[in-house]
């Protein structure tokens, strides 16, 4: 009786301890950016999803954008081709765009919205091909790696239209091109935080596959619960930050420098990462302000 009333006691806790985030950010939006082995995990699947649709249910407005790797990465081994990366970018031929755009905007896209639906959310599949959301001319780089786009216009009117009527909108990160009849493939992270601008969000956040921004990798106590973006660069100098954080953390620059106010890099592989990052006192990622 002792273990249940104490177990109890905490639930109650942790759920007024959720009541001021709840009213802060009641009626504002939050861009979700998920990929990686979450979205292979089946179990942190739901838990994301779950989250989501209890932030809607309180009356936050969930964008979720999503990438899907894995996925692209599994379909095109079955054909016989091999995935290749440039500074985290994948090498993107015709070949490869028609499998991008067919497994993120067809098979990932579809099965979010069906998740978000079986378990009570309300939820809309796009991509940024929709409304012409997103519009993107070639990234330049050398060595050229194909279909990659970098986005030069965002949209949001059909996202706008469909908050109001109480969707989480999931968006597959693929573009229109400036030059006709082309598809870019967009880094989500990069994608997200556009999207995160133009709709003036009040936070992005990046769901990741480790715990946040930490001095040691290895050791979870040396993390950053909180970064102030002023300090970034010295800690690209000082090689805290590196590798693949880097273009992450310049995504969350430039969303808080064009308006969104925060943003999170957190741990996805950790449940219902979401909810303790944003609806508790402790937090679970690094906040970037």
């Amino acid at each position: 009786m002792d273990t249940f009333k104490i177990d109890m006691d905490e639930r109650s806790q942790v759920l007024i301890q959720a009541i001021p985030y709840i009213q802060k950010f009641a009626g504002q939006t939050i861009v979700i950016k998920y990929g990686g082995n979450a979205m292979i995990d089946e179990d942190l699947m739901e838990a994301v999803i779950e989250d989501m649709v209890l932030l809607q249910l309180v009356g936050i407005n969930i964008i979720l954008v999503h990438g899907g790797g894995p996925f692209i990465a599994e379909t095109l081994e079955k054909i016989g081709k091999k995935s290749e990366f440039i500074e985290g970018l994948r090498v993107t031929d015709q070949e490869t765009m028609d499998v991008v755009q067919m497994v993120l905007a067809g098979k990932i896209n579809k099965r979010l919205v069906q998740y978000i639906e079986q378990i009570g959310g309300k939820a809309l599949g796009l991509c940024g091909l929709d409304g012409n959301m997103l519009v993107a001319e070639k990234l330049q780089s050398d060595p050229d790696i194909g279909y990659v786009g970098k986005i030069t216009e965002v949209h949001n009117n059909l996202l706008l239209d469909n908050i109001d009527k109480g969707y989480i909108c999931v968006i597959a990160t693929i573009a229109n091109g400036t030059d006709k009849n082309v598809v870019y493939n967009i880094n989500a992270d990069i994608a997200a935080a556009e999207i995160a601008q133009s709709l003036n969000a009040v936070k992005l956040i990046l769901m990741t596959d480790v715990l946040g921004v930490m001095e040691d990798p290895k050791d979870p106590s040396t993390l950053y619960n909180q970064i102030d973006i002023a300090d970034i660069p010295k800690l690209k100098e000082e090689g805290i930050i590196t590798g693949g954080m880097i273009p992450k953390l310049d995504c969350c620059v430039s969303a808080i420098e064009n308006g969104v106010l925060n943003a999170h890099i957190i741990d996805g592989t950790k449940k219902h990462s979401i909810l303790i990052e944003l609806l508790t006192d402790t937090g679970i990622g690094t906040m970037i302000y």
